[in-house]
């Protein structure tokens, strides 16, 4: 059984699983970056609007523009935050859609080991921010093990079975978003390890979140049901649980920041 590249094209789905963790992490972003209110944002790999969200609740842009591959999500995005002065379009991190100079911020929530070739993925935040404007990213620590699925991944792994995951989950250690962002000429670089915790009511709130969501619910559908019943009983073994028998879970994400050049 091979692996394969985790798609979030159902903006519903990724709520349920990611969502709930992308936000988490995304509002100790927000406070790092502490944004004025007013600002010009893009948000590059916006999906299905949930770090866009987030803006507006803490920070209201005075404009967003939110790009995304997936229509799907596009489509959610659009509805959550409809009467906003955001709007949504499909396009592609690599070559995004927007003139030189147009904003005063770019962001890529939990994206940049999604993109192809990251290099040209920052080159583009760095092409479409104004001078002294902010590029600035979060992603899960995937070679270091903070990804929210972890402990599924864990066990999967040691099934024989390949777990899904981004195409280049690399790019989220600390090391290579401080080189992404040297080498595209940014200025006043800092970073910071995010670590969040999401609690499940117990194990079948834990397995029924994780089992439908993007990635894992493919996999899932190619294992026989043995081998899915063997998954969920180490999974059951293996997390720890409360006298409540609540499931508590930590994920890790990588940030950084920094200034375009004049």
């Amino acid at each position: 059984m091979s692996g394969q590249s985790v798609r979030f094209d159902d903006g519903a789905a990724y709520e349920d699983m990611m969502g709930n963790w992308s936000r988490r992490a995304g509002e100790t972003f927000i406070d790092w970056l502490a944004p004025r209110a007013g600002m010009e944002w893009i948000d590059v790999g916006c999906g299905n609007g949930a770090f866009s969200h987030l803006l507006f609740d803490r920070c209201p842009p005075a404009r967003l523009v939110g790009v995304d591959p997936s229509e799907g999500q596009l489509a959610y995005a659009r509805s959550r935050l409809g009467g906003k002065p955001a709007s949504f379009v499909a396009g592609d991190a690599m070559a995004l859609p927007c003139p030189d100079r147009s904003f005063d911020a770019a962001t890529m929530a939990l994206v940049i080991f999604f993109v192809p070739d990251p290099p040209k993925g920052v080159a583009e935040m760095v092409r479409v921010v104004r001078p002294g404007g902010e590029v600035a990213s979060y992603a899960w620590d995937m070679p270091g093990g903070g990804f929210p699925m972890e402990p599924i991944n864990r066990e999967l792994r040691a099934l024989g079975v390949p777990p899904p995951g981004p195409p280049r989950p690399e790019a989220s250690a600390m090391g290579a978003l401080n080189s992404l962002w040297s080498n595209a000429g940014v200025e006043a670089i800092e970073t910071k390890a995010i670590t969040v915790e999401r609690v499940f009511a117990g194990f079948d709130d834990f397995w029924d979140t994780n089992i439908k969501g993007p990635g894992l619910k493919q996999t899932a559908e190619r294992m026989s049901p043995p081998m899915l019943d063997e998954l969920r009983a180490r999974l059951r073994a293996s997390l720890p649980r409360d006298a409540a028998g609540r499931v508590a879970c930590q994920a890790r994400a990588n940030a950084i920041k920094g200034r375009v050049a004049a």
